[in-house]
């Protein structure tokens, strides 16, 4: 009987931590990110055999924030790093110096590459092309529309 009431708590507490995790990834669209309160997405990265994080920058969308950790884990763990972004690293592309401030330095150049390219795309589709056409000339005096 002892044994029936254990593991339905174990049961019970597995389901919880599946559901919370189910939760979080619906939360967490890509790894090593989180969303702030007020909306920005934020990467960090903790450095290998150390406590410490390398700060990777905030960001307005969470694929910017995901493309800088995608860097600062590329450049930290090789190519055998698991990565939200694989097909879009270069591996031509190699740190000498491999010290947390140029890791830092790379990745929020990355992150903030996508952050101006997510941007640019969201105002590009909010704003229709036509509007952007019919911009009017301030340097003339507005002419008179007048139907007969």
């Amino acid at each position: 009987m002892e044994g029936s009431c254990c593991s339905t708590s174990t049961t019970t507490t597995t389901e919880n931590k599946r559901k919370q995790r189910n939760n979080s990834q619906q939360d967490k669209p890509y790894r090593g990110i989180r969303m702030r309160k007020w909306g920005k997405w934020v990467a960090e990265i903790r450095e290998p055999n150390k406590r410490s994080r390398i700060w990777l920058g905030s960001y307005s969308s969470p694929v910017a924030a995901a493309r800088a950790y995608d860097t600062a884990v590329f450049y930290l763990r090789g190519p055998s790093a698991r990565l939200n972004f694989p097909e879009l690293i270069l591996e031509e592309d190699v740190l000498l110096d491999i010290s947390a401030a140029s890791i830092r330095k790379k990745a929020t150049e990355v992150g903030a590459r996508e952050d101006a390219i997510q941007t640019a795309r969201n105002q590009s589709e909010s704003n229709p092309v036509n509007q952007l056409a019919e911009k009017p000339d301030l340097n003339k005096y507005p002419e008179s529309s007048e139907e007969d």
